[in-house]
């Protein structure tokens, strides 16, 4: 597991930030963050998101393609080979923080990466106890078969990450 502080300059991370909470950002609504077969900690007023695919299925998201080279300064800093998927995360703030399900975001081994956008009490947790803070231009990389959940935050309006995984 590595984590980077100030992974960006200021500049690339205002952009990407600026244009995730602009209002014409699309952020789509998914009911549940966990199955009802996973074992949660979250309640189920709170097991819920908005997230935003970047890339999937080998493509960028055709639909918002325009947004995807926002990504570029974190893609290079990886030094990527191949793209899985970019997914970008977002969770309102609750009452008491609420921890979601424990997942793998791939079944094979491939890295991930953990970008965090806002600073906030909520963090990534991985099944082992180890805990990373929700800390504003943050990334954490770790290999994608480790299971790891993420919180919700209670100090701030939300809490917003961007997930890779790639080779």
């Amino acid at each position: 597991m590595e984590i980077i502080d100030n992974y960006l300059n200021q500049e690339d991370l205002k952009n990407i930030r600026d244009y995730l909470i602009s209002y014409n950002f699309p952020w789509h609504f998914l009911n549940s963050k966990c199955s009802e077969t996973v074992e949660t900690e979250c309640s189920d007023d709170n097991n819920y998101q908005f997230c935003h695919m970047f890339y999937d299925d080998n493509q960028i998201n055709q639909y918002v393609g325009q947004y995807f080279s926002l990504l570029s300064p974190i893609i290079k800093k990886l030094n990527t080979k191949s793209l899985v998927r970019i997914k970008s995360n977002l969770s309102m703030k609750s009452d008491k923080l609420e921890k979601y399900c424990y997942h793998t975001d791939t079944n094979f081994d491939c890295k991930t990466a953990i970008f965090y956008l806002n600073t906030n009490d909520g963090f990534t947790v991985f099944e082992n106890g180890s805990k990373v803070e929700s800390i504003e231009n943050r990334i954490l990389i770790f290999n994608s078969q480790l299971k790891h959940t993420g919180t919700t935050c209670t100090d701030q309006k939300f809490r917003m990450v961007i997930n890779f995984n790639y080779f």
